[in-house]
């Protein structure tokens, strides 16, 4: 769907890029020739990787669920539009109150005659969480059963800061706003400012500014429209008709926006990026470690940005600076899906982003302050060998043994694709010590039915659905049903974990808090970040939850806060949630949560 294009980058970034590359070539610097299935348990000889998973680890209860959706893209109409190619996401929220964690799903959309007014939206859907992965369609009851907008993704943000979570819709047309007033939602009037119609993909909220408000960032991607509509052909092919690929439309600004308490302004003009960028995935973290919360993008067809916050509303993009703009030879890749996390205990902020077919996903390693080293390979992700089309996507420990593993789902976005295929198999990587060093390895034969089954692939949330600590999964596919996958590892692992509601003071936004805790023995310490966004089109559990391993206490927590302040709390009970505020000294224990015992 793209081509590949070569873009000039600093020579700092291709000396660490060849020493990189160099590195990995090492004769003993090669990972087994087998590294498709490990177990669950860590084997005692590191190099031992023929044993499989002891049971599959996630299950599809969704016949069961009561959950019975699919996001629709308007492809039976046969225009074959790039708007088809996106699909749709899942916002995870408890919008009641009652301790479980609900969930929206996007619904897309569908045309008429061939011009813009006939394109129509799909009303997504809102499911309430009755426990025992039960759920109940509030949709209607909850004032979401209207749809005017071809909608693509959805996040949870508390824009009011009134402690109830309210949601932000993303698609064609523009970005709509609904108020959480406790427990129905209400659309928010043009006085919100959020008026823009310009074509909007995913999103995420911080306290950018440092005001105790919350301000946004919304994605845009091209400029399309039925007046704009190029026939392409299929590919490799002088006839026939296929989605066109994103490098036929120009690209659209992203929107950068400030909250004073009750509308937004737009501030993109003041960080404008020198390269454009048609912009699908972004999440909000500390990424420099300095207190702030930065922002990184995953653009389609164009150069990736980081914007480092360096106070005062003042963003400098400096991806290329950093390592994270293009891939190992200096190409800019079809960039959707996003995550940044500790994936080898440094307690810095990595980003991970999957990609478009022929190139491999992109593993960047936070080196500290000399920015990100290129990591794919070294890191055995060069085994996935470039055969995804990857969206949704996550940063989860599945087994709760302490690393960070990785979980993506992927679909093509053309109808007759060559190279891949059009239906593509989920992807679950084990994150596994190897001599010395952290790989993923492909455990996704082994997870589960749901992972040998081929689908289109788009949204990805991760979820605490039963709060018993194991996170299980939602996932959006494009013109299939809306998958809920239970974690099992529960049944077989007996690792301990640690989870952590934490409360802004005065309900502010906290992507950007970073937060670390200290084992029993004094050596290992686990960081996660706080962040919004994330994934594709998407926003996941705002937990944090800690696999802890064999490991049944931990020393204490600590917290730094966005921009810049510290606390801390001494040991807590494992096996359970607990509710961290900023500026209360006392750990108070979550609602409902369900306390495993050994």
């Amino acid at each position: 769907m793209r081509m590949r294009q070569q873009v000039l980058i600093p020579v700092a970034v291709i000396v660490v890029s060849g020493l990189a590359v160099l590195w990995q070539l090492r004769p003993d610097a090669q990972s087994p020739a087998i590294l498709s299935e490990v177990s669950l348990r860590q084997p005692e000889d590191q190099n031992d990787t023929s044993t499989q998973l002891s049971q599959a680890v996630f299950a599809d209860v969704t016949s069961a669920s009561g959950v019975d959706f699919r996001y629709r893209n308007g492809e039976q109409a046969e225009y074959f539009t790039i708007l088809e190619s996106l699909g749709g996401g899942i916002a995870v929220l408890d919008y009641d109150g009652d301790g479980l964690l609900d969930f929206f799903a996007t619904g897309g959309g569908g045309f008429g005659e061939r011009t813009d007014a006939e394109i129509s939206g799909c009303a997504g859907r809102l499911y309430r969480n009755q426990g025992d992965f039960r759920f109940q369609d509030v949709t209607a009851d909850c004032g979401l059963d209207t749809a005017d907008m071809y909608s693509h993704g959805a996040l949870c943000l508390d824009a009011d800061a009134d402690g109830w979570p309210d949601l932000l819709l993303t698609g064609y047309t523009g970005v709509q706003l609904y108020w959480n007033r406790q427990g129905h939602f209400e659309r928010a009037s043009e006085d919100s400012g959020l008026t823009d119609s310009r074509w909007s993909t995913s999103a995420a909220a911080a306290d950018l500014w440092g005001q105790g408000k919350t301000d946004l960032f919304v994605c845009r991607y091209v400029d399309w429209s039925f007046l704009k509509d190029p026939v392409c052909p299929e590919r490799g092919k002088s006839e026939g008709r296929d989605v066109c690929a994103p490098q036929n439309f120009l690209a659209v600004p992203s929107s950068l926006y400030r909250f004073d308490g009750s509308s937004f302004l737009d501030h993109w003009e003041t960080i404008q990026p020198v390269s454009e960028g048609k912009a699908l995935g972004v999440v909000i973290a500390d990424f420099n470690d300095d207190g702030r919360p930065d922002i990184y993008v995953a653009n389609d067809a164009s150069a990736n940005w980081l914007f480092l916050n360096e106070g005062q509303g003042g963003f400098r993009e400096c991806a290329l600076e950093q390592g994270v703009a293009v891939d190992d030879n200096g190409d800019y890749n079809g960039s959707m899906g996003v995550d940044v996390g500790d994936f080898d205990d440094s307690g810095k902020a990595s980003i991970w982003v999957t990609n478009f077919e022929s190139e491999l996903p992109a593993l960047y390693r936070n080196t500290g302050s000399g920015g990100f080293a290129w990591q794919t390979q070294a890191s055995g992700l060069g085994r996935l060998g470039g055969r995804n089309v990857g969206f949704g996507t996550a940063f989860v420990d599945f087994d709760n043994d302490g690393r960070q593993d990785l979980v993506f789902v992927n679909g093509h976005v053309v109808r007759y694709p060559r190279g891949a295929e059009f239906l593509q198999r989920p992807v679950l990587l084990r994150n596994v010590e190897i001599r010395g060093r952290q790989n993923f390895v492909n455990v996704s034969s082994a997870a589960g039915e749901w992972f040998l089954q081929p689908s289109r692939g788009r949204g990805l949330a991760k979820a605490d659905l039963n709060n018993d600590g194991w996170p299980d999964l939602i996932v959006s596919h494009t013109e299939a049903p809306v998958t809920i996958l239970r974690n099992l590892a529960t049944d077989s692992v007996r690792n301990h974990w640690l989870g952590l509601q934490l409360e802004g003071q005065n309900n502010r936004p906290l992507a950007g808090a970073t937060v670390r805790v200290q084992l029993q023995d004094g050596e290992r310490q686990l960081t996660q970040f706080v962040k919004s966004g994330g994934s594709y089109l998407s926003s996941s559990d705002p937990r944090l939850v800690f696999g802890l391993g064999e490991a049944d206490q931990v020393v204490g927590i600590t917290v730094r806060w966005p921009w810049g302040e510290l606390q801390h709390w001494d040991a807590l009970d494992v096996d359970q949630y607990w509710v961290l505020s900023e500026g209360n000294a006392e750990a108070v224990p979550a609602a409902g949560t369900a306390i495993r015992q050994f």
